[in-house]
Protein backbone atom coordinates (compact mmCIF):
# COMPACT_ATOMS: atom_id res chain seq x y z
CA UNK A 1 0.00 0.00 0.00
CA UNK A 2 1.39 3.31 -0.96
CA UNK A 3 1.77 6.13 1.59
CA UNK A 4 -0.99 8.15 -0.56
CA UNK A 5 -3.45 5.49 -0.97
CA UNK A 6 -2.96 5.03 3.04
CA UNK A 7 -3.69 8.53 4.19
CA UNK A 8 -6.85 8.52 2.04
CA UNK A 9 -8.14 5.63 3.40
CA UNK A 10 -7.36 7.19 6.95
CA UNK A 11 -9.12 10.10 5.84
CA UNK A 12 -11.71 8.26 4.88
CA UNK A 13 -12.53 6.40 8.08
CA UNK A 14 -10.90 8.65 10.41
CA UNK A 15 -13.73 11.05 10.61
CA UNK A 16 -15.54 9.52 13.81
CA UNK A 17 -14.79 6.50 12.07
CA UNK A 18 -18.24 7.27 9.67
CA UNK A 19 -16.92 8.64 6.59
CA UNK A 20 -17.54 6.01 3.69
CA UNK A 21 -16.35 6.68 -0.24
CA UNK A 22 -18.74 8.75 -2.42
CA UNK A 23 -20.46 7.06 -5.15
CA UNK A 24 -19.17 9.25 -7.57
CA UNK A 25 -21.66 9.29 -11.10
CA UNK A 26 -19.33 10.75 -14.19
CA UNK A 27 -22.30 10.64 -16.71
CA UNK A 28 -23.94 13.78 -16.89
CA UNK A 29 -27.26 12.68 -17.76
CA UNK A 30 -27.66 11.27 -14.39
CA UNK A 31 -26.93 14.75 -12.31
CA UNK A 32 -29.72 16.14 -10.18
CA UNK A 33 -30.66 19.40 -11.86
CA UNK A 34 -31.25 22.40 -9.72
CA UNK A 35 -29.84 25.47 -8.12
CA UNK A 36 -25.70 24.88 -7.00
CA UNK A 37 -23.69 27.69 -5.13
CA UNK A 38 -20.04 27.96 -5.76
CA UNK A 39 -18.35 25.70 -2.52
CA UNK A 40 -15.19 27.59 -1.75
CA UNK A 41 -12.86 25.57 -0.02
CA UNK A 42 -12.48 23.31 -2.58
CA UNK A 43 -12.87 25.71 -5.72
CA UNK A 44 -9.69 26.99 -6.70
CA UNK A 45 -8.33 29.66 -9.69
CA UNK A 46 -5.03 29.10 -10.97
CA UNK A 47 -2.88 31.73 -13.25
CA UNK A 48 0.16 31.45 -14.78
CA UNK A 49 1.99 34.07 -17.09
CA UNK A 50 5.41 34.03 -18.74
CA UNK A 51 8.27 35.71 -17.02
CA UNK A 52 10.63 36.68 -19.31
CA UNK A 53 10.00 34.48 -21.89
CA UNK A 54 12.47 32.13 -19.34
CA UNK A 55 9.87 30.77 -16.73
CA UNK A 56 6.00 30.19 -16.09
CA UNK A 57 5.04 32.21 -13.28
CA UNK A 58 1.53 30.53 -11.04
CA UNK A 59 -0.62 32.05 -8.57
CA UNK A 60 -3.82 31.71 -7.39
CA UNK A 61 -7.57 32.97 -6.50
CA UNK A 62 -9.42 31.87 -3.90
CA UNK A 63 -12.69 32.76 -1.72
CA UNK A 64 -15.11 32.50 -4.67
CA UNK A 65 -18.50 32.61 -4.76
CA UNK A 66 -21.72 32.43 -6.89
CA UNK A 67 -24.46 30.75 -8.10
CA UNK A 68 -24.97 27.62 -10.95
CA UNK A 69 -28.16 26.64 -13.14
CA UNK A 70 -27.69 23.19 -14.12
CA UNK A 71 -29.88 21.56 -16.64
CA UNK A 72 -28.18 18.47 -17.73
CA UNK A 73 -31.12 17.27 -20.34
CA UNK A 74 -30.61 21.46 -21.79
CA UNK A 75 -27.37 22.21 -21.30
CA UNK A 76 -28.16 25.75 -23.21
CA UNK A 77 -30.30 26.90 -20.35
CA UNK A 78 -27.71 26.37 -18.03
CA UNK A 79 -26.12 29.67 -16.28
CA UNK A 80 -23.33 30.29 -14.43
CA UNK A 81 -22.37 33.64 -12.21
CA UNK A 82 -19.32 33.82 -9.77
CA UNK A 83 -17.08 36.40 -8.24
CA UNK A 84 -13.37 36.31 -6.65
CA UNK A 85 -11.92 38.89 -4.54
CA UNK A 86 -8.93 40.49 -6.01
CA UNK A 87 -7.61 40.61 -2.08
CA UNK A 88 -7.24 36.59 -2.32
CA UNK A 89 -4.46 36.89 -4.57
CA UNK A 90 -1.46 34.78 -3.67
CA UNK A 91 1.65 33.60 -5.26
CA UNK A 92 4.91 32.41 -3.78
CA UNK A 93 6.23 36.30 -2.71
CA UNK A 94 4.57 37.82 0.06
CA UNK A 95 5.95 40.63 -1.75
CA UNK A 96 4.54 40.42 -4.87
CA UNK A 97 1.09 39.82 -2.98
CA UNK A 98 0.69 42.91 -1.84
CA UNK A 99 2.05 44.48 -5.20
CA UNK A 100 -0.59 42.30 -7.11
CA UNK A 101 -3.19 43.97 -4.84
CA UNK A 102 -2.13 47.58 -5.09
CA UNK A 103 -2.76 50.46 -7.91
CA UNK A 104 -0.03 49.37 -10.33
CA UNK A 105 -1.83 45.92 -10.94
CA UNK A 106 -5.05 44.69 -9.46
CA UNK A 107 -6.23 47.75 -7.32
CA UNK A 108 -8.03 45.73 -4.67
CA UNK A 109 -8.87 48.35 -2.73
CA UNK A 110 -10.87 50.12 -5.95
CA UNK A 111 -11.63 47.08 -7.40
CA UNK A 112 -12.65 44.20 -4.91
CA UNK A 113 -13.58 42.02 -7.18
CA UNK A 114 -12.99 40.20 -10.28
CA UNK A 115 -16.78 38.67 -12.02
CA UNK A 116 -17.68 36.24 -14.16
CA UNK A 117 -21.23 35.93 -16.01
CA UNK A 118 -22.42 33.49 -18.79
CA UNK A 119 -24.10 34.53 -21.48
CA UNK A 120 -24.68 31.78 -23.54
CA UNK A 121 -23.55 27.64 -23.00
CA UNK A 122 -22.77 25.45 -25.68
CA UNK A 123 -22.79 21.51 -25.12
CA UNK A 124 -19.45 20.93 -27.05
CA UNK A 125 -19.13 17.06 -26.29
CA UNK A 126 -20.09 14.54 -23.54
CA UNK A 127 -19.52 15.79 -20.77
CA UNK A 128 -17.95 19.25 -21.85
CA UNK A 129 -19.25 22.55 -22.95
CA UNK A 130 -18.13 26.56 -24.69
CA UNK A 131 -19.20 28.79 -21.98
CA UNK A 132 -19.15 32.21 -23.19
CA UNK A 133 -19.93 35.05 -20.91
CA UNK A 134 -18.54 38.99 -19.67
CA UNK A 135 -15.48 38.68 -17.86
CA UNK A 136 -15.57 42.40 -15.66
CA UNK A 137 -11.80 42.97 -14.03
CA UNK A 138 -10.09 46.42 -12.90
CA UNK A 139 -13.20 48.00 -13.89
CA UNK A 140 -13.48 47.04 -17.19
CA UNK A 141 -16.14 44.27 -19.12
CA UNK A 142 -14.90 42.06 -21.95
CA UNK A 143 -16.60 39.04 -23.48
CA UNK A 144 -14.52 36.18 -22.68
CA UNK A 145 -15.11 32.23 -22.90
CA UNK A 146 -14.50 28.86 -20.95
CA UNK A 147 -13.66 25.42 -21.94
CA UNK A 148 -15.55 23.57 -19.34
CA UNK A 149 -15.13 19.86 -18.53
CA UNK A 150 -17.45 17.89 -16.35
CA UNK A 151 -15.57 15.52 -13.69
CA UNK A 152 -18.49 13.77 -11.60
CA UNK A 153 -21.38 14.37 -8.96
CA UNK A 154 -21.59 12.97 -5.28
CA UNK A 155 -23.02 13.19 -2.14
CA UNK A 156 -20.42 14.59 0.00
CA UNK A 157 -19.74 11.43 2.57
CA UNK A 158 -18.73 14.26 5.37
CA UNK A 159 -21.81 16.90 5.18
CA UNK A 160 -24.06 14.44 3.17
CA UNK A 161 -24.36 17.69 0.56
CA UNK A 162 -25.03 16.64 -2.99
CA UNK A 163 -22.16 18.60 -5.04
CA UNK A 164 -20.84 18.93 -8.64
CA UNK A 165 -17.29 19.65 -9.92
CA UNK A 166 -16.11 21.06 -13.10
CA UNK A 167 -12.96 21.95 -14.89
CA UNK A 168 -12.29 24.72 -16.81
CA UNK A 169 -9.86 26.59 -18.72
CA UNK A 170 -9.23 29.88 -20.66
CA UNK A 171 -6.83 32.80 -21.33
CA UNK A 172 -6.99 35.88 -20.81
CA UNK A 173 -5.23 39.05 -22.42
CA UNK A 174 -4.29 41.27 -18.85
CA UNK A 175 -3.80 44.60 -21.24
CA UNK A 176 -7.34 44.63 -22.27
CA UNK A 177 -8.45 45.25 -19.20
CA UNK A 178 -5.81 47.88 -18.11
CA UNK A 179 -3.87 45.90 -16.42
CA UNK A 180 -0.49 46.77 -18.18
CA UNK A 181 2.27 46.88 -15.39
CA UNK A 182 5.90 45.14 -17.04
CA UNK A 183 4.24 44.14 -19.98
CA UNK A 184 6.02 42.79 -22.12
CA UNK A 185 8.37 41.60 -19.71
CA UNK A 186 5.54 39.45 -18.00
CA UNK A 187 3.51 38.13 -20.32
CA UNK A 188 0.34 39.90 -21.81
CA UNK A 189 -1.64 36.49 -22.16
CA UNK A 190 -2.91 35.22 -18.86
CA UNK A 191 -3.66 31.28 -18.58
CA UNK A 192 -6.62 30.29 -16.26
CA UNK A 193 -6.96 26.95 -14.76
CA UNK A 194 -10.06 26.58 -12.77
CA UNK A 195 -11.35 23.82 -10.29
CA UNK A 196 -15.12 24.56 -9.61
CA UNK A 197 -16.89 22.78 -6.58
CA UNK A 198 -21.16 23.52 -6.25
CA UNK A 199 -23.20 22.18 -3.40
CA UNK A 200 -27.23 22.08 -3.97
CA UNK A 201 -28.44 25.34 -2.58
CA UNK A 202 -30.27 24.67 0.32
Amino acid sequence: MTRRTAMALGIAVGVGGTAQAAQVWSNPAEVRAGTYDVEPLHTQIVWAVSHLGLTTFYGTFSGASGRLTLDPKHPAASTLSVSIPVASVLSTSAKLDEELKGPQWFDAAKYPAISFVSSKVTQTGHGTARVDGTLTMHGVSKPETLAVKFNGAAVNPIDHSYSVGFEASGSVRRSDFGVKTYVPLVGDDVTLMISGAFEAAK
